[in-house]
């Protein structure tokens, strides 16, 4: 690995970084990494406000179930474009602005999509969310950045679980709000949170200056190689896109099975759910010291095990509430324990370029990610809940078989 490390940051040393001092930080103050774990939370929100509404955005532009799906990939795509495209910037411009910059510009989409008068223009706005809500991807390699190796997974836990509860905690909000105020409210609601938090993060958050010397260009191109000589970069970023494939299977069809005669819910308990499943973001810190402690792997195979075995409690006890709840959180719980672990593992291979290694995994995921919500959708419209849990085992079984098998 050490090799593979001089492989990739040699061709871009003479022009390309600053000198590879090491730079003094003062310690990482706990009130710091809880304001990260907070952003993460809170802009990461962003994309997932839609899920739990997107039955009365379907009454609102009279679309079918699976129509008005493509709100929560669209989101997830501009989320990877952004991840792709703007997430890279954060191992060449100071993060600190750049940070506000896109806070800002998410808080404009999301008055945007409020005020959509047509499912394009809503389709467009989503788009653009994903796009400038990629800030927890620019937030998590700064953490890992300031803190020290013995403690880098406990804080990378940690702003983990501001991010994991944000997105859990979102759809228990969006729910709420679009069943007793209506969906518009939501994304003006989000609009204010964006506005608030830039002004909050201008006062507290200390500037972060990158190495990264070299133009846009060739920032870009050297996540092709990063990709290429990092054969643990490729299997981490793999396993990512199919565990968050599985996740997405599972929480963009949530509020059809419960809108369905199986429950006959709207979308406040659908948001519920959410609430229920942030009881296992708290596996992000324990999987965080996991990876300190006991490696990467461990938190890995055992996250992968308990998400294979939330699906299968889904496919057979998801008819009755207990089961349904308990897997829920078993579902999270694994989620979270893989994504932890994956992060820990890539943040150590060449720490100059933690954004570039975090783009690449997080971008596949993310593509990932859509492809779920995408294949969840058609499995509901063609085979309703038992082509749901078919399909979330089926990506769970490929993550199993990539990390055992890939680049070893």
């Amino acid at each position: 690995m050490k090799e593979a490390a001089r492989v990739v940051s040699q061709p871009a040393a003479p022009e390309d970084a600053r000198p590879d001092f090491p730079v003094p930080h003062p310690p990482l103050a706990p009130a710091l990494v809880w304001l990260m774990a907070a952003t993460c939370g809170l802009v990461v929100a962003n994309i997932y406000y839609n899920q739990p509404l997107l039955a009365e955005i379907g009454r609102t532009f009279q679309l079918s179930e699976s129509k008005v799906s493509l709100i929560a990939t669209i989101t997830q795509v501009g989320y990877t474009i952004g991840l792709l495209f703007v997430v890279p910037l954060g191992d060449k411009r100071e993060r600190k602005s750049l940070i506000l910059v896109l806070l800002l510009a998410a808080a404009v989409c999301l008055a945007a999509a409020a005020f959509a008068p047509s499912f394009a223009v809503l389709a467009v706005a989503s788009l653009c969310i994903g796009i400038f809500s990629a800030v927890p991807q620019l937030l998590v390699p700064m953490a890992a950045s300031l803190a020290s190796n013995e403690e880098r997974g406990r804080v990378v836990g940690k702003v983990m679980s501001g991010l994991l509860i944000g997105i859990l905690v979102s759809r228990t909000i969006s729910g709420y709000v679009g069943a007793h105020f209506g969906w518009r409210t939501m994304f003006w609601v989000g609009a204010a949170i964006m506005v608030v938090l830039t002004g909050i993060l201008a006062r507290m958050l200390p500037r972060n200056q990158p190495q990264f010397a070299g133009s846009y260009g060739s920032l870009l191109r050297s996540l092709g190689t990063l990709t290429r000589d990092l054969p643990v970069l490729r299997r981490s970023a793999l396993v990512g896109a199919c565990m968050f494939g599985g996740f997405s299977v599972f929480w963009t069809t949530l509020v059809f099975f419960l809108e369905s005669d199986a429950y006959g819910y709207g979308s406040d308990i659908a948001g519920l759910f959410g609430l229920i499943g942030a009881s296992g973001a708290f596996a992000a810190s324990a999987a965080g010291k996991s990876a300190d402690t006991k490696g990467a792997d461990y938190g890995l195979n055992f996250g992968i095990l308990l998400f294979l075995g939330a699906y299968v409690l889904l496919a057979f006890g998801g008819y009755y509430l207990v089961g349904l709840v308990i897997a829920v959180v078993i579902l999270d719980v694994g989620q979270q324990m893989t994504h932890v672990s994956n992060q820990a593992r890539i943040f150590t291979l060449i720490p100059e370029a933690r954004s570039r290694l975090n783009t690449v995994y997080m971008t596949t995921a993310f593509m990932g990610a859509s492809v779920g919500s995408f294949t969840g959708a058609w499995a509901w419209t063609h085979f309703h809940w038992p082509g749901v849990c078919s399909v979330g085992v089926a990506f769970g079984v490929a993550a199993y078989l990539i990390n055992r098998f890939y680049a070893r």
